[in-house]
């Protein structure tokens, strides 16, 4: 389970900025190479922007489960069919 969401990150990347990313680290208790890849990540992201990251992923995995359940239908398909009668 992940200890911080990505918008407790984006706020924590922010302070950083504001502060300095050794100072933040310690305020939070992550190190900083947490920080640095979060901020590598998470770049210049707003909170909207992280919000709209997540759905787009969720509906990414539901679009590439449609589309191997339809590859798995057509191989059953195409199996039947080449078969002789």
């Amino acid at each position: 389970m992940k200890r911080y969401t990505e918008e407790q990150i984006i706020r924590l990347l922010k302070e950083a900025e504001a502060t300095s990313i050794s100072e933040a680290s310690r305020k939070h208790g992550v190190s900083e190479w947490s920080l640095y890849r979060w901020r590598k990540m998470y770049g210049d992201m707003d909170i909207s922007d992280a919000k709209r990251l997540k759905v787009l992923e969720k509906e990414n995995v539901r679009l590439k489960r449609i589309v191997a359940q339809q590859a798995v239908d057509i191989d059953a398909l195409k199996e039947v069919l080449s078969k002789k009668w």
